[in-house]
């Protein structure tokens, strides 16, 4: 599990990355894609519905019925799914959960944690599916990950 984002922000960025690789016309199974990462279909579900209301991903009924990217690859930020699902708390908040941490009443890593976070915000803006998907493509072990092989 990540330091930063919870375990449906991580299965939501896998099932995002899965998607990116499929046909863009094509929806994707929910069961597919559960089987495919490993993910609890009802979680699943839940994290799938999340993306598409926030117009990362389009849902389809039916038996042809399932998920794809509502946009292209290249428009969808890492930050957009990250938002979607664990929401920007992690940007204001302490790292050491104290609620009265601020720049006029810092806790001890203040500073420190302000400098990380804005590396992670920079990264998370300006990496998207796109760029993910070409660094997957060219790694073995991320593709078997992702069930791409």
């Amino acid at each position: 599990m990540s330091l930063i984002f919870s375990r449906q922000c991580e299965y939501a960025l896998q099932a995002v990355l899965y998607m990116s690789a499929q046909s863009e016309k094509r929806f994707t199974n929910i069961n597919e894609i559960s089987e495919r990462l490993d993910i609890p279909m009802p979680f699943l579900g839940k994290t799938l519905q999340l993306l598409v209301r926030s117009k990362i991903l389009s849902s389809q009924k039916g038996p042809k019925g399932g998920f794809k990217l509502a946009k292209n690859p290249s428009e969808i930020a890492l930050f957009h799914i990250v938002d979607a699902i664990d929401g920007t708390y992690f940007m204001t908040s302490c790292v050491l959960g104290f609620p009265e941490c601020s720049s006029k009443s810092p806790c001890p890593v203040h500073s420190e944690w302000g400098v990380l976070r804005d590396r992670v915000h920079q990264m998370l803006a300006n990496r998207t599916i796109a760029d993910i998907s070409k660094e997957i493509t060219d790694s073995k072990q991320l593709r078997a990950k992702l069930g791409l092989l």
